[in-house]
């Protein structure tokens, strides 16, 4: 927030209630005049990188950014429980098929109407084969859906599937508008979006900004922010400067070392969510030799000290973990029993692998993730102590987002990983363990089997077990180093409400100004 200029409008306000009239610039350049002037909030959010793109159907990346600018048919409230969106009900009238009756009266923020061929309009076009949308996966259970009426649409899956409600509420089902994105193409949607949420798209300066505006038309009503700038600050010292100097008013991924700096500040905070961030892992192509064998991939679990990387390297920032599915998500079983850390083991195992030796790989790594450099250097170091030679190759992170879902990373990589909103197993584990998904380097029936027969199982006592199941077996079989779950750290400036949620969501329109 511009202190200043909102200190200058609040001012003005009070000229104003004496019964004076004047002019003055306020917020980014815009002019404030007149009785009744509301005060403009304009905040600058800065991350760690800048966004890839802005079609939701098609993001590589979270969605902290469109998710402003989209809605959904649902929503999750401050509890996280579902509630109207778009959608002003929905019900499950057969065992394959939800009806969702729409809310009336939204338009897009082009004017374009908001009704049923919107939202089959928004999903075919990620569902469809040939668009080869990163994020399918995660609407893949769906067959169809069916135009009933203006306002009512039937959502058809191919098997029972208890999580369409939920699939309703996450940035792959977010509502587009048919005529403009037709109008516009692919590409230049993913420029310039147009949405009905509660900010409008203004400009993106690739590599540096994206600004939005409130959208005045908004059906849940206009936020007391006026005005937003998503800035890219890759450096996270850099972050804490411009936090703590008032030259943006909220961070993301405070670094360990900062969060002292920020809980001692005297015109900032630390907003902690624990275990709200990726599970990180060290991700094998399980088809490629040595990562092929089961005991390679054991060795080097059992080859790393996860809790010294915790304690020493991250500094507490993160929980060690062996369950790709958290504390949060529906499916959780508590922390199953992993690898120790046992160089000796380590050294047998690849022994009897036939690499008494060991041998030589790559691992690469990205920015996304708290201290990834120092983190992988510290798995090479681990692992060249029992003989396998690594090179850590820092990948810029817009050649990662591509190269990842591509399939074209090295052999050993790190990637981190969460449910997001859905708060269910199945989206913190299908897309990266169901052979032939875009993130998935693992190949295994028989969790290939469990995965599906877990999206259509209404029983939620059946679910659970079988991700269970599930998670014994991927242990067992070790396609990943298994790591751990990042905490979320946000510094948010005394001048603002808010504070991080569990599902690493920042939806705008909840913030507003706070005590100075």
């Amino acid at each position: 927030m511009k202190k200043s200029k909102f200190l200058l409008i609040l001012t003005l306000l009070a000229v104003f209630a004496a019964g004076c009239s004047t002019t003055s610039k306020s917020g980014a350049g815009e002019e404030a005049t007149g009785e009744g002037q509301d005060q403009k909030l304009e905040i600058t959010i800065a991350r760690a990188f800048d966004v890839n793109g802005l079609d939701p159907g098609f993001l590589t990346e979270n969605a902290q950014v469109v998710d402003n600018i989209f809605d959904t048919l649902v929503k999750r409230d401050a509890e996280e429980k579902l509630v109207p969106g778009l959608a002003t009900s929905w019900s499950q009238i057969d065992d394959t098929t939800w009806q969702f009756k729409l809310r009336e009266g939204v338009t897009f923020t082009n004017g374009e109407a908001f009704n049923a061929d919107a939202v089959k309009y928004s999903l075919d076009r990620v569902l469809d084969p040939a668009n080869n949308a990163p994020t399918a996966s995660y609407v893949s259970t769906i067959q169809e859906v069916n135009v009933v009426d203006e306002y009512t649409v039937n959502v058809v899956t191919k098997k029972p599937d208890p999580l369409v409600p939920t699939r309703f509420n996450r940035y792959p089902t977010e509502i587009v508008p048919p005529k403009y994105a037709e109008e516009v193409g692919q590409e230049q949607f993913a420029q310039k979006p147009i949405g009905t949420g509660p900010y409008q798209f203004v400009s993106w300066d690739k590599g540096s900004n994206v600004v939005l505006e409130a959208n005045p038309n908004y059906w849940g009503g206009e936020p007391d922010v006026k005005k937003v700038t998503f800035r890219s600050i890759p450096e996270a010292s850099t972050r804490v400067s411009a936090l703590l100097n008032g030259e943006v008013d909220l961070i993301t991924a405070v670094s360990p070392e900062d969060r002292e700096k920020i809980e001692s500040s005297s015109t900032a905070r630390l907003s902690t969510v624990e275990r709200a961030g990726n599970t990180v892992y060290v991700g094998f192509k399980t088809d490629v030799k040595p990562f092929d064998d089961p005991k390679v991939r054991q060795a080097l679990n059992y080859a790393i000290d996860v809790k010294s990387i915790v304690d020493k390297v991250l500094q507490g920032a993160a929980v060690q973990t062996n369950s790709l599915i958290g504390p949060k998500d529906f499916g959780y079983a508590g922390e199953p029993e992993g690898y120790s850390y046992d160089p000796e083991k380590a050294k047998q195992l690849l022994a009897e692998a036939g690499y008494p030796n060991g041998f030589s790989a790559t691992l690469d790594t990205v920015s996304w993730y708290i201290k990834n450099t120092d983190v992988a250097q510290v798995i090479a170091e681990q692992l060249k102590a029992v003989g396998v030679n690594i090179k850590v190759n820092n990948v810029e992170s817009s050649v990662y987002r591509t190269l990842v879902p591509a399939g074209k990373q090295s052999d050993m990589y790190v990637l981190g990983w969460s449910s997001t909103n859905t708060l269910d197993a199945d989206a913190a584990i299908y897309a990266i363990l169901r052979s032939g998904e875009s993130y998935s380097t693992y190949a295994n029936k028989d969790v290939d089997a469990k995965l599906d027969e877990a999206r259509s199982v209404t029983d939620e006592a059946k679910r659970k077990q079988l991700y269970q199941e599930i998670q014994d077996e991927v242990l067992k079989d070790a396609p990943r180093i298994f790591l751990y779950q990042e905490n979320q750290y946000y510094g948010v400036s005394d001048g603002l409400k808010w504070d991080g949620r569990v599902d690493g969501s920042i939806p705008v329109s909840t913030i507003s100004a706070g005590n100075e």
